[in-house]
């Protein structure tokens, strides 16, 4: 009893209501939302602006068309981004909820029931989205005042009297905060595993053995995955009739990725055991690659987010090469400045986009850096027996560096997929020269400097990911770490 009376105290005395943002991961969970809502207003607002400039066009002002094509990517961008926030907030407290396992044991010891536990994390999660909602909203305004003033002084048919009063203003930011408080409460369904006994340990990850050996936990994610695959083959089927068949791609595309990433802890260690032997047999390196694979849920928790923004950025980039490939073998020699536009609409759909990937690695040096503070234990052991503070370095800048050249090659790797079948089922049935028959097999292009900029920004991301976690490992003083709960 002297274990729940050392924490009850503590757990009492923590001060405001509010004290538990002040853990490790709080801050960066309010991020993801402040971030997601931010683009969603944005987004809301640009669509509202553009439809105002259009509509003041003289020559296409009464075309609605070029408007409603501007309001269904802003709805499709702020859901991916909103997509993506949520799998990186799920994964954000699945991971907290590791950490805390000692304590919510020690809570059931003394008879709070798992299900308060887990509403209790459910509106930490609310409370979490409703910040960074109206951060999001706050800055979202803020950036759109400063573009619709940069906008008036370039656009000849400036719109006058725009307001930033839009109608579905609100919108992404309501979608952010439920959508962060239910990703909380999917975060926190390891709540309900936890048992009194567990009070003894420390925070838990459950090992290889035992993900492995629990198959009938991944049915729901190879259904998602092979309903998705049907799916996308039904789009590229119908894409040679079509256009349509894009739609069905779409929806194929969420569900096949949504099992992708519930099924991460199976299709992820794989990838992380190849690239992990690509560096070297060293002690140190060892340790990293067996830390990457020994918890496979932690690492395929912070490998699933890059997986996505990579992919999501290639695919695009692959989508949008394919098309313009396309349309240059129909219009034969032209002038250089011809696919000006064409480029110029990439490059910012490439950067909305981008929006996405900042999201996840966002959820990537945050899931690393909790990560290395629930092992605080494991540290001061290893520095106990002799590693020095540069091989711990070295280890924790591995781990980070398996972890993202994995979802890298990944998500290239998915992106190309998905990207040649978003362009073979919108453009397989597009009429070409010089019979003006339908174009049939569209073949992928996989322009080479968006996958340049990815390398590097993956690199760049290793690096920032690994700094906070590898000072904090550092740090850690043997005898206090091995006497730490």
């Amino acid at each position: 009893m002297s274990a729940v009376a050392a924490v009850v105290p503590q757990t009492a005395s923590t001060g405001p209501r509010l004290a538990w943002l002040r853990e490790r991961g709080m801050g960066a969970s309010v991020l993801v939302a402040a971030l997601s809502a931010a683009f969603g207003v944005i987004l809301v607002e640009a669509t509202a602006y553009i439809g105002a400039v259009l509509q003041a066009d003289p020559f296409i002002g009464d075309s609605e068309t070029l408007a409603f094509v501007v309001a269904l990517l802003s709805v499709l961008l702020t859901a991916v981004a909103m997509y993506v926030a949520a799998i990186v907030t799920a994964n954000t407290f699945s991971t907290i909820i590791a950490g805390r396992t000692r304590r919510i044991a020690l809570m059931r010891l003394i008879g709070a029931t798992a299900r308060s536990q887990r509403a209790e994390v459910g509106r930490q999660g609310l409370i979490v989205g409703i910040i960074g909602a109206t951060l999001g909203l706050a800055a979202g305004l803020g950036v759109s005042a400063a573009g619709v003033q940069i906008g008036a002084q370039f656009i000849a048919n400036d719109p006058v009297g725009f307001s930033l009063a839009q109608p579905f203003l609100v919108l992404p930011a309501v979608g952010v905060a439920l959508t962060t408080w239910v990703a909380a409460w999917v975060g926190s369904r390891r709540v309900l595993t936890v048992t009194p006994l567990q009070a003894l340990g420390g925070s838990v990850e459950r090992a290889h053995e035992e993900v492995s050996g629990r198959p009938g936990r991944h049915v729901g994610a190879w259904v998602l995955l092979l309903t998705g695959a049907a799916l996308l083959a039904g789009g590229v089927v119908i894409g040679l009739i079509t256009p349509l068949g894009v739609i069905v791609a779409f929806f194929g595309g969420l569900l096949s990725f949504t099992g992708i990433a519930l099924g991460s802890v199976l299709f992820m260690p794989p990838v992380l055991r190849l690239v992990g032997r690509m560096f070297g047999s060293g002690a140190t390196a060892r340790l990293a690659a067996e830390n990457a694979l020994r918890y496979p849920e932690r690492s395929s928790r912070m490998a699933i987010g890059v997986v996505m923004g990579v992919a999501l950025v290639t695919m695009f980039a692959v989508a949008m090469e394919s098309a313009k490939r396309l349309m240059m073998s129909q219009t034969g020699e032209m002038p250089a400045d011809f696919f000006a536009p064409f480029d110029a609409f990439a490059s910012i759909m490439m950067v909305l986009v981008a929006v996405s990937a900042v999201i996840a690695a966002v959820g990537l040096v945050n899931l690393l850096t909790i990560g290395v503070v629930q092992r605080r234990r494991e540290l001061g052991l290893l520095r106990s027996i002799g590693l020095s503070n540069g091989q711990i370095r070295r280890m924790v800048l591995l781990e980070a560096t398996h972890i993202t050249v994995a979802a890298t090659v990944t998500g290239l790797v998915l992106g190309v997929v998905y990207g040649w079948i978003a362009a073979q089922s919108l453009l397989g049935s597009v009429p070409v020269l010089p019979e003006f028959t339908p174009a049939g097999l569209v073949a992928p292009q996989v322009p080479l400097l968006p996958v340049v900029l990815i390398i590097v920004a993956t690199a760049i991301l290793t690096l920032v990911a690994a700094a906070t976690p590898t000072r904090l490992a550092t740090r850690v003083v043997p005898v206090e770490a091995l006497a730490a709960d």
